[in-house]
């Protein structure tokens, strides 16, 4: 005789996976990499499934909780947010590497040379979009993304379907988080930023004590010649950076959740 199931099991059973589909679906629509336009939705969501798939029947039971009801509104909000905020610490790590590239691309001179994020839609400079494509690579060959995916799995035995409130203590800690987006840009940009400023600064010099040369000819060309030899030299030191930063967040995210 084939096995039957009531209303009420499959009702739960749905809730459960739902749910467990919701903190998932938020991670991959502000995780790195598959965030933004890089990946089209379609395959975001089929990957979102298939990753619910497999870490479901594995997770502890969800509660009983109607679906459609107040209390399963307000998990779906729960579950939601904390995907979404695990992918948002991992994106600011990005973040800072962009908003690094960004000033030495305006130390150089090449503000104006921008074009189109696929991640974000937005148009930022070339030496922005250079850095993030070489952070992607590293992520993804330090397996940064089976590590999150490891992390969300983990997260659900830490912090259960409904049994999860954020207190005070974690919501300041994303936002100093949020602080060090900057400090950490700034270490990626304050090598070459600084050789080039002391260069202008040379240059400005060399114009008030010779006002007829042509100084505005020369100095474009030396900045971008000098901005590319310190790219090249301080790239390892850039992608170290990098590394330690990513390495922050997955210690940021492991204490939160």
């Amino acid at each position: 005789m084939p096995p039957t199931f009531s209303e009420a099991q499959i009702l739960a059973t749905v809730a459960g996976f739902s749910w467990v589909l919701v903190r998932i679906s938020a991670l991959f629509v502000a995780m790195p990499v598959f965030a933004g336009h890089l990946v089209p939705a379609p395959v975001r969501v089929l990957l979102s499934l298939a990753t619910s798939f497999l870490i479901w029947p594995i997770l502890p039971a969800a509660p009983a909780v109607e679906l459609f009801s107040l209390a399963g509104f307000l998990i779906d909000i729960q579950q939601f947010l904390i995907g979404l905020a695990m992918g948002f610490i991992l994106q600011l790590a990005f973040a800072a590497i962009v908003f690094g590239g960004q000033s030495v691309a305006y130390a150089m001179g090449l503000g104006f040379a921008s074009m189109v994020d696929p991640t974000t839609g937005i148009q930022v400079p070339v030496i922005a979009q250079f850095y993030q494509m070489l952070s992607i690579l590293l992520f993804l060959t330090l397996d940064g993304h089976l590590l999150i995916i490891q992390l969300l799995a983990e997260s659900f035995r830490t912090f259960p379907v409904g049994q999860f409130a954020p207190g005070q203590t974690a919501l300041w800690d994303i936002v100093l988080w949020m602080g060090k987006v900057f400090a950490a840009g700034l270490l990626l940009s304050l090598p070459i930023v600084t050789a080039l400023l002391i260069v202008n600064l040379g240059f400005g010099i060399a114009t008030r004590a010779a006002p007829q040369l042509n100084i505005f000819s020369v100095g474009l060309p030396v900045s971008l010649l000098l901005g590319t030899l310190l790219m090249d030299l301080t790239l390892p030191d850039v992608l170290q950076l990098f590394s330690s930063f990513l390495d922050a967040a997955y210690q940021l995210i492991m204490r939160l959740f």
